[in-house]
């Protein structure tokens, strides 16, 4: 399948400091992909470099297949900011039917795109009296105009309370669903953990990892966690069974590798009848995250 996005050992230079080094990736059509970084990490130059904002110095970038900043990629990618700012005293309709106008497409579509986006029933409501969550929705429905085929997503739910942020994921899977490649940058690695498809870990610069959350795993080889809780009276027992067990509270915890966890998960299940309850706990991504970085010397 060819790639919505496609960079190729991309390099950019600010006053003699690198912010990109041969950097390299690419976005499917129908995947949603995290960039992730600390700040100054390079995600903000990578994305205005996508974008046609700024040029790289070398290697190449083909946004559908154009180049960035072209006509053809305009009309493609659709992006939106971490903070979105928008005329308070217009209505959310009225500033939805101003972007369609711009792009030269249908004012009519305006009432379907907030509905897509949850707001038709403030459609009609000025901007000014809209929370940041439903400011956000402004935003996203603005990017959906013309049915793009790349989202390019910047901390799209800073700020957003846990239902917002539910909501705001969910939308995003039906436009992946329906074939929109989606790059999204974020500090929220619990949420991106569980929904996205793939990763790209930036430091420094340069791209230290890519993956799915399983293969990133396997590479980073961090140990499991597992944590027993022992009926009564049998940790002594449990303890005696596996010697690299620790008590911590009323809890036994353990730790091993990846290529250890079914032979452990073995000796546990051999004296069930001493164990309550296991769960196996295996690294965060948050783990994953330190683990490359700090590999790359940051």
């Amino acid at each position: 399948m060819t790639s919505t996005l496609t960079i190729s050992h991309l390099t950019k230079t600010f006053s003699g400091v690198k912010a990109l080094s041969d950097v390299s990736l690419h976005v499917a059509p129908g995947e949603r992909v995290a960039l992730l970084g600390h700040n100054g990490a390079g995600k903000s130059t990578l994305m205005k470099i996508i974008l046609g904002l700024i040029a790289a110095d070398s290697g190449e970038v083909f946004v559908c297949g154009a180049a960035p900043g072209t006509a053809t990629a305009r009309t493609k990618v659709a992006y939106l900011p971490e903070n979105v700012t928008f005329h308070t005293a217009l209505t959310g309709l009225e500033q939805i039917t101003y972007y369609l106008r711009l792009r030269g497409e249908d004012t009519s579509e305006a009432m379907a795109l907030l509905d897509k986006v949850g707001l038709g029933h403030a459609a009609k409501r000025r901007i000014g009296t809209y929370s940041k969550g439903m400011r956000q929705r402004v935003g996203l429905a603005q990017t959906l105009i013309g049915h793009p085929s790349l989202l390019v997503l910047d901390e799209p739910t800073s700020g957003l309370d846990p239902v917002s942020r539910r909501d705001f994921y969910e939308l995003l899977d039906a436009l992946a669903a329906e074939g929109a490649a989606i790059l999204l940058s974020s500090h929220a690695l619990t949420e991106v953990e569980a929904r996205t498809d793939r990763l790209l870990i930036l430091s420094g610069g340069r791209m230290v990892a890519t993956g799915s959350l399983p293969e990133l795993r396997r590479e980073a080889a961090l140990p499991v966690s597992m944590h027993i809780t022992a009926l009564n009276g049998y940790d002594t027992d449990i303890l005696a069974e596996l010697p690299n067990a620790i008590r911590i509270g009323s809890t036994l915890h353990l730790s091993c590798t990846q290529d250890d966890k079914l032979a452990t998960i073995a000796q546990i299940a051999a004296i069930k009848g001493k164990v309550a309850d296991i769960d196996v706990i295996p690294p965060s991504l948050e783990d994953i995250y330190s683990h490359f970085s700090r590999r790359d010397g940051q």
